[in-house]
């Protein structure tokens, strides 16, 4: 061990000799520490990339939403959330953790810009138990939710997602990947609001996949086409009422075409506004299980939308009001968009009716239906949302929101539907499929602190149906038993209250 010492020792001496000798005879200069330093050329938040001339900026949001009276965010008008009994949620968790990562560069075609955002939320949703109570993974899909392996009872009431909001890539006035569709107002879903399903508008709050060019004209007018995969957020149905079930089966064949969208803006200081346009490819498989049963022809569809946000009003420094209107022929999902429950609507309810266990209220719009040797026949809807933005002080604000939809149905499709629904007994007195929704509401949010947010959104929803009478409907999963029901027009109301934190 000696020996062993006595080397290294030797040596480490040796190195230091020889490299004291080195720095003797070449004096070095200490490298320059390079700092991060701010980019002030796209906004507050952007810093430069050390090494580089590509500015990036960093940020998101931590929430924590708690909704009452309903099984979801989106609303109490399907599932245990509209059975209205021990089933249906006194209230819904969900907390959320987002980020973003937004980075641009100056090129000689201009800005060169990547921004990708991506969300884990964990919710309380359904009404059936969490087994163990164990932290548990469920996937990524429409309600109801299944449930991963290892909960030790169906139908988890926790699940956690992972979300890719947003993923694209901006050069040269082309747009490639997941970003807010180009039919979609700037507020998207949210005129005033913090509850997710207004009808009455575009959505896709979430990315959609697309391929857009937009070109700028100066003074803040601008145009764009798009091309926007439609199966994610606007492919509200076609139905095989031959198929079985009260308003048909859905019978999507492969995706054949991209929705087709154009729109041309005016950002000014006084306001925005918007007109958008897209047309829907409608496209059905077949009439039964094989190709020899034959398929319906494609119908294209089609939806119109115009936006409206006046600002710097009289009544204070801040305060807005946002609105629009939108018309949909065969292309419902531009108007009742993915996070609303309104294009499958079945609410309880009570009844004074003599032999009537309860009342229920229908509510569906697909795109189109259709039956067995028949063509597609499309769904038609229109409708609106709007709110006015008040600012009472730096620290309080609140917005009064409303929205609506009508969704009505040709005379044959009426025809299809009637005849087809197995429900529908003679003391349906009118088969009218058509329906309107109403929405109202108030929210007040507090913000003690710059980017700190606490708020409170309450929501009433009306379904306006057109069936008479009574239906004798079998038991349904959410503990609803076989009995007759009185078709009635519904309503329901529930709370959102938030935290949320900027960074």
């Amino acid at each position: 061990m000696t020996i062993v010492k006595s080397i290294l020792l030797g040596s480490v001496a040796g190195f230091t000799v020889v490299s004291g000798g080195q720095a003797a005879d070449l004096p070095l200069k200490a490298k320059a520490v390079e700092y991060v330093k701010v980019c002030s050329l796209y906004g507050a938040g952007f810093y430069y990339v050390p090494g580089s001339d590509t500015c990036i900026k960093l940020g998101g949001y931590l929430r924590m939403d708690v909704a009452a009276n309903t099984n979801s965010n989106s609303g109490n008008t399907s599932g245990a959330g509209g059975a209205q009994n021990r089933f249906s949620n006194g209230y819904n968790w969900r907390a959320r953790q987002d980020l973003s990562i937004d980075t641009r560069t100056a090129t000689a075609y201009g800005v060169l810009r990547t921004y990708g955002e991506v969300g884990f939320t964990w919710t309380d949703d359904t009404y059936a138990g969490n087994g163990t109570g164990a932290t548990v993974y469920s996937p990524i899909g429409p309600s109801p939710y299944s449930s991963a392996p290892a909960n030790a009872s169906t139908g988890a009431q926790g699940y956690g997602t992972l979300g890719v909001y947003s993923v694209f890539i901006q050069f040269a006035g082309f747009t490639i990947g997941k970003a807010v569709s180009q039919f979609s107002t700037p507020w998207t879903v949210y005129p005033g609001n913090i509850f997710d399903g207004l009808v009455g508008g575009g959505g896709a709050v979430n990315g959609v996949n697309q391929l857009t060019y937009t070109a700028e004209f100066g003074n803040g007018v601008s145009a764009a086409i798009s091309a926007q995969d439609p199966t994610q957020y606007t492919q509200a149905g076609v139905n095989n009422v031959s198929a079985g079930g009260a308003f048909g089966t859905g019978d999507y064949a492969g995706t054949l075409a991209p929705d087709i969208i154009g729109s041309v803006s005016v950002d000014q200081p006084w306001g925005f506004f918007k007109a958008s346009v897209a047309a829907h490819d409608n496209h059905a498989a077949y009439y039964g299980a094989t190709e020899i049963t034959g398929h319906p022809d494609d119908k294209w569809g089609w939806a119109g939308q115009l936006a409206l946000s006046i600002k710097n009003l009289p009544t204070g420094p801040g305060d807005s009001i946002n609105v629009q209107a939108v018309y949909t022929d065969g292309a419902t999902r531009f108007n009742i968009q993915e996070q609303s429950q309104a294009t499958a609507m079945t609410i309880y309810g009570g009844t004074s009716l003599p032999g009537a266990y309860q009342s229920v209220g229908f509510g569906f719009a697909p795109d189109t239906v259709f039956a067995a040797g028949t063509q597609q026949q499309l769904t038609k809807t229109w409708g609106g949302r709007g709110a006015y933005n008040h600012n009472w002080d730096p620290f309080w604000s609140t917005s009064i929101y409303g929205a609506y939809a009508t969704v009505s149905y040709n005379s044959t499709a009426k025809g299809l539907i009637c005849h087809n629904a197995t429900w529908v007994v003679p003391t349906v007195t009118s088969c009218n499929p058509d329906y309107n929704i109403a929405q109202a509401g108030i929210v007040t949010r507090w913000t003690p602190v710059k980017n700190l947010t606490f708020s409170a959104d309450l929501t009433y929803t009306h379904l306006d149906q057109n069936m008479v009478g009574t239906i004798s409907a079998a038991s349904a999963a959410i503990g609803k038993p076989a009995a007759v029901y009185q078709l009635k027009n519904q309503d329901t109301v529930m709370v959102l209250f938030r935290a949320q934190r900027n960074f």
